[in-house]
This record gives structure tokens, C-alpha cells and sequence, in this order.
């Protein structure tokens, strides 16, 4: 069983477009076409730096992917990376893939941004349940207000 990472841009929108959709599928989101081909170009794209990703592939399938986004902060020298999304196909999970990527940006990071951080839901107690072993819970709870 082989297991590689690789950037998004080093895999195609074909085999990513299906996991997309399936994390959609779980958070009870749809966005268009339209829209999910312009946040593939925006975090493949090898001049904007804002955003990036991975793909975690195991035998020759992409199975799962994390996406980052870079922004400054008021509170630290060094940006935030954010970890907008995490996804890993349901018939490969509970390998430890999640936790190999989360680790891989923290790898990815060090020494170019202050931290690391990301927002689960509070009913994904499968994730919360690795994220309380490899990150620290803060405590915050979010609120947004749609401008659209």
C-alpha cells in the first residue's frame, strides 16, 4: 500500500471534482459548477499564494485533500494559515489519512506562518476526536452574517 501527497495541481479536477463533491454532500452544501471550477483554478493556481492544497493518494486513487488559506493577522508577525477543508473518502478513513495531512502542512508551514487553524462542526465528534490529539481547542465559537 503505497501513500503519497501530493500539491492539487499535481492531480487533475477529474479526481478531485468527486471528493469535492462528496464533502459538499456532507455539510449539506451545493455550490455551482461555475463556482467550484473557480476554487479549483484559484488553489491550483502556481502564481496566486493565497491558497493551496494537497491531495493525499494511496495506490494510484487520490482518496482525500486539504486546502489552505494564507492571511496576515493583527496579533503576530507571521500570517495564519487557515485549514478551510479537509476531506477523506469514507471507504479509506480511520487509516490515519487525515491526521497525515494535517500533519504535512504543519510541515508545510513551520517557519513561514504562525499557526495553523480550523473550525469543525460540533456534531463531527469522529474529527473532533483527532483534532483534541493534534491541535488545541480554543474555545472560540463562530458567527457569520451572509452578505449575498
Amino acid at each position: 500500500m503505497t501513500i503519497q501527497i501530493m500539491t492539487l495541481s499535481e492531480i487533475s479536477f477529474d479526481q478531485w471534482l468527486p471528493l469535492w463533491q462528496a464533502y459538499l454532500t456532507f455539510y449539506e452544501s451545493t455550490l455551482s459548477l461555475e463556482q467550484t471550477q473557480l476554487s479549483w483554478h484559484r488553489i491550483t493556481d502556481p502564481l496566486q499564494k493565497e491558497m493551496f492544497g494537497y491531495g493525499i493518494i494511496m495506490d494510484d486513487q487520490v482518496v482525500g485533500f486539504v486546502h489552505l488559506i494564507t492571511h496576515m493577522s493583527m496579533w503576530t508577525e507571521r500570517p495564519y494559515c487557515y485549514l478551510q477543508d479537509l476531506y477523506i473518502n469514507e471507504a479509506y478513513r480511520n487509516q490515519g489519512l487525515a491526521r497525515q495531512l494535517i500533519e504535512h502542512s504543519y510541515a508545510v508551514c513551520t517557519g513561514n506562518f504562525d499557526r495553523i487553524y480550523w473550525l469543525t462542526h460540533e456534531n463531527n465528534q469522529t474529527a473532533q476526536q483527532l483534532y483534541d490529539r493534534i491541535a488545541t481547542k480554543t474555545g472560540f465559537i463562530q458567527y457569520k452574517k451572509s452578505l449575498v
